[in-house]
This record gives C-alpha cells, sequence and structure tokens, in this order.
C-alpha cells in the first residue's frame, strides 16, 4: 500500500448534518453481553457483525454496523482467571472482518490481526485465558485490512473489562462505563463516506457520543464517589477532558496504578482508556466536557473541540450514604528490567502529485505497510526500549499489540521529562515533533502489529509486524 492516492476523493470539509441529536436523556447502561456457559471460571458467548440501524435523529434511521445489533457493541465482563471462548460471525456483505481483543493479553493466533480474516458468512472462535494480574479496560474492534476504519467509524467497537478477583475500589464506587464514539450524519441521516480531509487527519464526526447518545446525563446524590471507566473509540478524536467536579485518576489501559493520582484534566487519544474516581461534592449540575487541544490539522475543517459538553450528571441536594475513602494503594506495578536491545520507530508522512492527483503515505521508518513483510524480529520474554520519534506534522497515536509497556520518557524541544505515574499502557500518544521512550516485553510467540490508532493512517501505511520468536 504505497500510499492514498486522491483522485475520486472529495476534496471538501466534511459535511455538516442538518439532524439535530437530541440531548439530556438518561444515561444508557451498555447492555451486558451474557455468559452462556454454565461453568464457573468459563466465559462462553456470540458476537455478530451485521448491518443494523439506530435512531441517532428523530426522523432518521441511521444505517449502522453493530456487534449484536448495537453500537457501541455490548459490554463484555469478565473475571481474571477465565476462560474465554467467544465466536465470531461475521455478516457483514462482502467485507472480511476480525475481531480484535485491544490490549489484552491473548496468543497471537486469537488476536484478530489482519493476517487472519474472517470471509463473509464465516464464522470463528476466538479462544483464550485471562491470566492473574490482567484486569484492566480493554476494548474489541475489527481490524481486516483495508476496512478497519469503515467498520469502527460505522459502529463495531466494545468495551471488555477484566475484573480483578479482588478489588481495592469500593464496591459501592460503583462501575460506569463511558465509550466515547464520534458520529457525522448527512441531511438524510445516513453516515457519509470518507472525504480526503479524513484519510489526511483521520475521521472526525460532528457529535460525539457517550454510550450512542449526545450529552446524556446522570443523577446522584451529593458526596457521591463515582468510578468511571473512559474510552476513546473513535477513528482520530482526540478527547482532553475536563469534569467540574473533582477527578482521581486509578487506573489507565491495562489496569490500576499503584496509587490514586489528582487530576485537573486528562488528553484520551484515540484507542487510550482511563479509570477515574470521581467526587460530587456540590449540588447542581457537574459537566463532563472538552478544552482545546491541537494535535496538528492538513487542510480544512479543522474540528472545534474545546467547550463540548459529553456528560451531564446532575447532583441532587440529597446527602449520599457515607462510604469507605479511596485507598491509598491500589496493586503493585513491577518496573521492567533493562533493556535487552533498543529500537528506533520514526513517522514521517509523504505527499506527492500524481497523474491521478494527490498521493499520500504515512510511513514507520520510511516504509509503508506490507502485510507479506516482517519489520522487526524480536525474543519473547526479553525487555526492548522502543524509540518512538515523531517527524511528522501531526499526532499519532501509537498501539502495539499483545503487550502492555511502560512509558520512561518524553521529549520534545530538547526538554526531557518522565510520566507523572508509572502505568501499565498498550497505546501511547506521540506528539508531532516528540519522541516517546518505552519499555516493553512480548511473552506470547507469533506476529503481532504495531500502528497509528488512527485508524485512516494505519490504513493508508502507518503499521508494521513485529514476529516473536519463542
Amino acid at each position: 500500500m504505497p500510499g492514498m492516492d486522491m483522485g475520486g476523493h472529495d476534496m471538501g470539509a466534511a459535511p455538516q448534518g442538518a439532524s439535530m441529536l437530541p440531548e439530556g436523556e438518561a444515561l444508557r447502561e451498555l447492555r451486558l453481553l451474557a455468559n452462556e456457559a454454565g461453568t464457573p471460571g468459563l466465559f462462553r458467548a456470540k458476537l455478530t457483525a451485521e448491518p443494523a440501524t439506530a435512531r441517532f435523529a428523530e426522523g432518521f434511521d441511521t444505517p449502522i454496523l453493530g456487534y449484536n445489533g448495537v453500537s457501541p457493541g455490548p459490554l463484555i465482563e469478565a473475571t481474571e482467571g477465565d476462560r474465554v471462548e467467544i465466536t465470531f460471525a461475521n455478516r457483514i456483505p462482502e467485507e472480511t472482518s476480525t475481531i480484535h481483543w485491544h490490549g489484552m493479553p491473548v496468543p497471537a493466533d486469537q488476536d484478530g490481526n489482519p493476517m487472519d480474516p474472517v470471509a463473509t458468512g464465516a464464522d470463528r472462535t476466538y479462544s483464550f485465558d485471562l491470566p492473574e494480574g490482567s484486569a484492566g479496560s480493554y476494548w474489541y474492534h475489527p481490524h481486516p485490512h483495508g476496512k478497519t476504519a469503515e467498520q469502527v467509524y460505522r459502529g463495531l467497537a466494545g468495551a471488555f473489562v477484566v475484573k480483578p478477583k479482588i478489588d481495592p475500589i469500593p464496591a459501592g464506587y460503583g462501575d460506569t462505563v463511558l465509550v466515547f464514539t464520534d458520529l457525522r450524519l448527512a441531511a438524510d441521516g445516513t453516515m457519509p463516506d470518507n472525504t480526503m480531509v479524513d484519510l489526511m487527519n483521520g475521521r472526525v464526526g460532528d457529535h460525539v457520543l457517550v454510550n450512542g447518545q449526545k450529552n446524556p446525563s446522570l443523577t446522584v446524590p451529593f458526596g457521591t464517589k463515582r468510578r468511571f471507566r473512559l474510552y476513546n473509540a473513535t477513528n482520530a478524536r482526540f478527547l482532553r477532558l475536563s469534569f467540574e467536579a473533582s477527578m482521581t485518576v486509578i487506573g489507565t489501559d491495562g489496569g490500576l496504578l499503584e496509587a490514586p493520582i489528582a487530576a485537573d484534566e486528562i488528553l484520551l487519544s484515540p484507542a487510550e482508556r482511563v479509570e477515574l474516581i470521581v467526587s460530587f461534592d456540590k449540588p447542581g449540575p457537574a459537566t463532563l466536557y472538552t478544552l482545546d487541544y491541537d494535535r496538528g490539522w492538513m487542510g480544512a475543517g479543522r474540528p472545534a473541540d474545546a467547550g463540548l459538553t459529553l456528560l451531564t450528571v446532575n447532583v441532587s441536594q440529597t446527602p449520599a450514604e457515607a462510604l469507605p475513602p479511596l485507598p491509598d494503594k491500589l496493586r503493585p506495578i513491577a518496573r521492567l528490567s533493562a533493556p535487552a536491545v533498543s529500537r528506533r520507530f520514526v513517522f514521517t508522512e509523504t505527499m506527492a502529485m500524481n497523474a491521478n492527483g494527490m498521493e499520500m503515505g504515512f510511513l514507520i521508518n520510511g516504509a509503508a505497510f506490507d502485510m507479506n513483510r516482517v519489520d522487526i524480529v524480536a525474543k519473547a520474554g526479553d525487555v526492548e526500549l522502543w524509540e518512538i520519534i515523531n517527524k511528522a506534522d501531526m499526532d499519532h497515536p501509537f498501539h502495539v499489540h499483545g503487550t502492555q509497556f511502560q512509558v520512561v520518557e518524553h521529549e520534545r524541544d530538547g526538554k526531557v521529562s518522565k510520566p507523572a505515574y508509572l502505568a501499565w499502557k498498550d497505546t501511547v500518544n506521540v506528539a508531532r515533533g516528540e519522541t516517546v521512550r518505552l519499555l516493553l516485553r512480548q511473552d506470547r510467540p507469533g506476529p503481532r502489529m504495531y500502528h497509528c490508532h488512527i485508524l485512516e493512517h494505519e490504513q493508508l501505511g502507518m503499521m508494521g509486524i513485529v514476529d516473536v520468536q519463542a
């Protein structure tokens, strides 16, 4: 895939939909995927990717793709130590698909990577064990070669929460999953295809939805502490978030931190997750809203990302029942040891004119993705230092399949900084002009992907394969 031929693409900004989406409806809990197994320690279910309809705006039934007919897909809840067996039925007409278990510690042949497609009309069962210590906020989405971006923006994404056997967070805080997607509707209620601007920057919709709703509402008593898991399941939207209530970070992509950390704001790049405890200490409305974030933009139509209200929490005058305090310590995180190998990955963008128009490429180490090429050979169990250098004109969130890594430092404009806390991550934003250094170890052999999680960039070349050998 040498690049993107712009000859047949709409050059303009994204069309604005005429429809108004209702706001302020009660926050919907995600539908839970039922466990069909009657055996303790086994989670067995079926997920079907299929055409469906959703009513986002009054009077319009929007054609979508859904898992089991809904978008976001059903919430999967399992417990560390469980065996998982999920049968995937691909009922998307004329398209292959897969399910990628994003961030989850699954064998390479169960990872849903592009080299392992499921044909339309076919079924396959993904089977894996959830090891001790794997509790975290994961998600699932398609990963077919050349179709991932479209299948995700049309609705295929869902949350997968792995619970710990013993949870240090008080049960009275609840556990609320918030999946952020974004939506673009044409005047007739359909989802328009990607424009050239979408291909350059990644598709950013006109509406940010929470569990499929625009600015839903939640009512809680005064003094409530609530646990939220925030998922950025958009193709390309960066969410710099703040809450009109006090926020404490307790976890990231790969589970809990060592200790809680107070935060005023959070940047969630595409595919990242964060766990928060939010304390609602005064009556009245408290909103979750967006701040401006300049992640770099090419062409027209840079989205207005500041001042969007994503969720409104109505805090009543009635006081909440007393709850235990948040523990000072959450869990230990072992630091990865000194690396045996160091590697460099340089991100660049290319743009050139040819006979058909403009051709664009998103490259890692000067090469576009080739499904038949192994880019790196690694040894299972070795700790490696990866240096991700972004020489491109926009931020690129970097994701590695098959493992969780530890970010050790950021460098930008000659200034080196350490992360605010030690955490397990599978996706990290690499800002333009920035170098991010991370330590990782792949423990399971087989081919794994690494790529930009702006899905249009992944499709246009910004992806590689690491072959992990035993």
